[in-house]
């Protein structure tokens, strides 16, 4: 997965921006299963980024309301 940048997320709509927020908390939500039971490997530097990537989201949506 790329990293997504506030240009991009800029030009979701609101409902497509809460869909791409839940695949990615239940991203991050496996990753951190994985990473507990410690069977990530390859992926352990995936973590901080998709955070960023949520964090941006939900940014936007707050600047949505806003609005």
């Amino acid at each position: 997965m790329t990293r997504m940048k506030m240009k991009t997320i800029r030009q979701f709509n609101e409902t497509d921006l809460k869909d791409r927020l839940g695949q990615l908390r239940s991203e991050l939500t496996k990753l951190r299963i994985e990473s507990s039971k410690g069977t990530l490997k390859k992926e352990s530097g995936k973590l901080k980024p998709l955070r960023r990537d949520i964090a941006r989201m939900l940014t936007r949506l707050n600047e949505m309301k806003k609005q």
